[in-house]
Formats: C-alpha cells, sequence, structure tokens
C-alpha cells in the first residue's frame, strides 16, 4: 500500500479512489474526481443545488463515480444495469445517510429514517401498513376533493392576470390534505397568506440538514444555527398539540393517527412508544412533501404539459370526455390512462426524492468489474437512471408521455422505473399519493387554461431534501361552462371508520344442510382482508 493511501485512510478512512481494488485483477477502479487536502471532494457539490453538480459528474463519468468526504467514500450509480445488481435485497440493503441522517435530531427512528434493523421500524410498518391500503385510500377521496376543492377557489378568485407560484400551493395542498386524511387535522393553509408555521420551520430545518451534509461532525457541531434547534422545538410543539386534542378528544376515526396511538404489531404484541408516535407523525407530514411527492411531482407535470402543446390538449381532451363537465367522482378515477402517462412520465424525468441509500452486507463487485466494499455507501441516482437510453432510447430528456402507453410501462425491464424506492423500504404512500394526484391533475385541468407568466421561463431548480421547480409563476384561466364546485361537500364515499367499507355482518342462522366455505387470506395492507370479507359476504 502506497504511502498516499496510508495518509487518505487516516484522513478519509478510506484508501484513495481504486488503490485496494488494483490488488483483485477482475476489479477496475471507480472514476472519481479530483480532490483536496483533508476535505476531499467536500467543495465538489454545490451547497445550494447539489443535484445541477451531481448531473454535471454523471455527464461526465458515466455510469458509475465515487466521492470522498471526511471518514466516508460515497458511490454514485447511475445506469440501469448497474443499478439492478444494488437493488437486489439479498446483496445490499436500504443505508440511511446525507440529509436523512441529519433528519433523525428530528424524527429518531421513523418510517423513512430507521436504520437497517432497528426493530422499530418493523414494528411501525406493520402498524401502519393498512392505514394505506387501496380500500382506505379509496375511502379518503371526500377528504381529498374537500382540500382540492378550496385549491380551485383560491385561483378562481386570483383571476387570470395573477402570476401564480404552483410549487407553493401545491405544498399547501400536499400538507392539508395529508394532515385531514391521516390525522383528522385542519391545517386551513389556504386560507392564509402565509404558509402554516409547521411548514416554515420544516422548509428551514430540511435546508440546514442538507447543508450539513458534506461536513464532518466536528464542524456540523461548531457551525450548527441557533435556529436549527427553534425549528425543531417548533414543529414538535405543534405535532404534541395535534396528538394531545386526538387524545383528550375521544374521537375514532379510523385514520393513521388512530393507528399510531391504538394499533399493536400482530407479531410481537407491541404498540408505538409516545416518542415513536411523535416521530412518525412529523415524518408523515414531511415526507407528504417528499415521499408521496405530490408538491414536486404537480409542479414538474404542469411545467412539463406547458412545454408540450401536443401533451397539453391530450390531458384537457381526455378529460372534458370522461367527467362532462360535471366534477370528479370516485368511478372516474380508474378512466384516465393518458393523465397516468403524464405521471408516470413526470415521474421518470423528475423523481422529486431523487437518490435510493444503498449498502452492501459483504464486500461486492458489481458490473463484473467495480467493487464496493462491506458497508460502504451507494447513492443510486434515480434521476439518471431514468434517463439510461439503452432502456429508454435516444430522447430520454423528452417529455413523450406516450412511451408509457398501449403496454410500454408493462414491458420495461425490472425497477427501470423507481420513484416510489424500492423494496421493503419503497414509500407506503404511493397509492395516497397516485389517487391524490389524479384528483388534482383532472380537476385543476377541468377548470382553467394554464400558460406560463413568463413565455421564455426554462427550468430551474430549487432543493432541499427535495426537488422543486425555482422560480416558475403561472397564470390560471378559468375555463366555461363547467359545473360550480361546492367547496367540502361530501360526495359518495366516507372514510373508513372502524371497519372495511361494504361488508355485511353474515347471518346467525341454522347451517344445517348446508356446504361450508372457508375464505383464508393474507394481507399485510387490508387489500386481500376486505376482498375475503366481500367472497364470505356474498356466500352467506
Amino acid at each position: 500500500m502506497s504511502l498516499t493511501s496510508v495518509i487518505s485512510r487516516f484522513i478519509y478512512g478510506y484508501p484513495i479512489a481504486g488503490e485496494d481494488d488494483q490488488d483483485d485483477a477482475q476489479c477496475t477502479p471507480i472514476p472519481q474526481p479530483p480532490t483536496i487536502p483533508l476535505l476531499g471532494n467536500a467543495f465538489t457539490l454545490d451547497k445550494r443545488t447539489p443535484y445541477l453538480s451531481f448531473q454535471l459528474l454523471w455527464k461526465t463519468y458515466g455510469d458509475i463515480y465515487c466521492l470522498v468526504f471526511p471518514g466516508r467514500r460515497v458511490n454514485f450509480i447511475n445506469s440501469h444495469a448497474l443499478a439492478l445488481e444494488a437493488l437486489d435485497e439479498r446483496r445490499f440493503h436500504k443505508a440511511v445517510a446525507g440529509g436523512l441522517v441529519e433528519l433523525r435530531g428530528l424524527v429518531g427512528d421513523g418510517l423513512f429514517t430507521a436504520f437497517h434493523g432497528e426493530p422499530n421500524w418493523a414494528i411501525a410498518h406493520r402498524i401502519l401498513t393498512p392505514a394505506f391500503s387501496p380500500v382506505q385510500i379509496k375511502g379518503m377521496f371526500d377528504d381529498m376533493m374537500d382540500i382540492c376543492s378550496q385549491l380551485v377557489l383560491k385561483w378562481e378568485r386570483y383571476g387570470p392576470e395573477y402570476a401564480i407560484n404552483p410549487a407553493e400551493d401545491f405544498t399547501r395542498l400536499a400538507f392539508d390534505t395529508l394532515s385531514l386524511c391521516t390525522m383528522g387535522y385542519r391545517v386551513n393553509s389556504f386560507y392564509n397568506d402565509a404558509v402554516h408555521p409547521f411548514v416554515t420551520s420544516m422548509g428551514a430545518y430540511l435546508l440546514e440538514a442538507q447543508r450539513r451534509v458534506p461536513y464532518p461532525e466536528p464542524i456540523k457541531s461548531m457551525s450548527t444555527p441557533s435556529q436549527w434547534e427553534l425549528d425543531r422545538k417548533s414543529m414538535n410543539h405543534i405535532v404534541d398539540k395535534v396528538i394531545g386534542d386526538r387524545k383528550s378528544s375521544g374521537e375514532k376515526r379510523g385514520d393513521l393517527l388512530d393507528l399510531m396511538l391504538e394499533g399493536k404489531d400482530a407479531q410481537t404484541g407491541q404498540g408505538l412508544s409516545d416518542e415513536n408516535i411523535r416521530y412518525q407523525v412529523h415524518l408523515s407530514i414531511i415526507f407528504s412533501n417528499i415521499c408521496k411527492k405530490l408538491s414536486g411531482m404537480l409542479s414538474f407535470i404542469i411545467y412539463e404539459l406547458l412545454k408540450s402543446p401536443r401533451a397539453y390538449n391530450k390531458v384537457k381532451e381526455e378529460v372534458d370526455t370522461v367527467l362532462q363537465g360535471k366534477p370528479i367522482q370516485p368511478e372516474h378515477l380508474g378512466k384516465f390512462p393518458y393523465i397516468v402517462a403524464v405521471m408516470r412520465e413526470g415521474l421518470r424525468l423528475h423523481p422529486p426524492a431523487a437518490i435510493i441509500g444503498l449498502t452492501p452486507f459483504d464486500d461486492e463487485i458489481i458490473g463484473g468489474k467495480y467493487k464496493i466494499r462491506k458497508g460502504e455507501p451507494v447513492a443510486l441516482q434515480i434521476a439518471f437512471m431514468h434517463r439510461d437510453p439503452l432502456v429508454w432510447g435516444d430522447n430520454v430528456e423528452e417529455f413523450v408521455p406516450e412511451r408509457m402507453l398501449d403496454g410500454k410501462f408493462d414491458a420495461l425491464p425490472p425497477k427501470a422505473w423507481l420513484p416510489f424506492g424500492n423494496g421493503a423500504r419503497a414509500c407506503i404512500g404511493r397509492a395516497f399519493a397516485w389517487q391524490e394526484a389524479t384528483i388534482a391533475l383532472a380537476t385543476l385541468f377541468q377548470r382553467f387554461d394554464f400558460i406560463l407568466a413568463d413565455s421564455t421561463y426554462d427550468l430551474k431548480i430549487k432543493q432541499t431534501l427535495t426537488i422543486k421547480p425555482d422560480e416558475f409563476y403561472i397564470h390560471a384561466i378559468p375555463r366555461k361552462n363547467v359545473a360550480p364546485m361546492v367547496v367540502g361537500s361530501k360526495q359518495q364515499s366516507k372514510p373508513n371508520v372502524g371497519g372495511i367499507p361494504g361488508i355485511k355482518s353474515l347471518p346467525n342462522e341454522n347451517m344445517e344442510g348446508k356446504q361450508r366455505l372457508h375464505v383464508l387470506y393474507g394481507s399485510n395492507t387490508g387489500t386481500s382482508e376486505a376482498f375475503a370479507q366481500r367472497i364470505a359476504s356474498a356466500a352467506s
């Protein structure tokens, strides 16, 4: 081992890139940008928008490269072929790193920030997953429409001349919808010019978490602003009030918060501790904009549609054909194939949480030549994997919803499209986000025509732990001949309170001479259980 490598091990915790790998004839050194003494690649990344630095590194180094920081080396994977190996859960597991580690000061071992093997993750996952089953999500339709109607009313009152920042209002939409649907808590963001104090503190906290990522712990502790702690206390106060109000009211909504407070893990019999409940509530609110992706997702989709008049007109035509001028109903949700294609293509180009963190159980060689050491961080860059020309063709930078139609999406290679994460640690709220986004897009395109406030605008990126368009403004022009919306009206669905909708109790009658039917099921989200109960009910 060279003197340079010995010094590098002492400073960074790793040898210089590729030097150890040269001892193995089958290994090829992983490419790495130039470093500076002591800090390695700490100044390689733009502090405000590291996504743009990652984009440049991807275009420079291709499928894989590594960056060295004090105490760690991180390998970045950008191609589908290499990603497919790293996504094998028999060889790699989720690694909580970067900004997610910084968030643990607020959310501890919550669902998205728990380290691999932490027992509270498995307990919480089993308790909370049923809250996001298809049966439960369908029961949230009215509450989703309630909040969406508030957004529509706000934009109608603005009038066609007002320049709207859609990212801000989609953040309100995501925050208010998740709070109402999962915790019965009305934030009423659309009735205030200023955003909710939780959102303000959350935004500042996420920015600081992102800023801290490249630095070693001693520097972090010296440079942490007092506002970091004030924001944490402010968010804790709001969350504790939500939890306390539910406990004191005695209300039973059968929602996510009820499961947190009263749910028991079927395997261990344990519930969630008060501390872990606070963590999960924090994460539920924070990830209404990150894991569920709604704010960035809808903003990027509006941008891409405004830059693609043909796709814009097809969305408008589909909405008009399906809805016939009337408000969207639950039965319409499965009748928008082009909107589905638009959402899939939007998430291909702009996955708001653009990195999946992984690490191998043991030393691994991927691609037949690149060595990844046991425990070494791997950052799978979804935004660039989604641009692999071997999967998506040469027009990877173009917004083409048709690539998701006519069976093409189902014919994609395994794990080629991963905006919601991978495997056991994938987002449990993806069905929630999908239904909410469908309602929002169909309703907004039914009621408005959109144009760019600045016709010369080209996409700029704003980044915290997620990405969204920056300095992006639109005009929303109300369309004519559309039935009025009744704000907050209840339509056809009901939240599922304490049971499965549509299930009847079996009659207590003499079964003599009748054939017995045994209905068995396995279920972790409630869907199979609901279907089994319907079969049993029909058989009676």
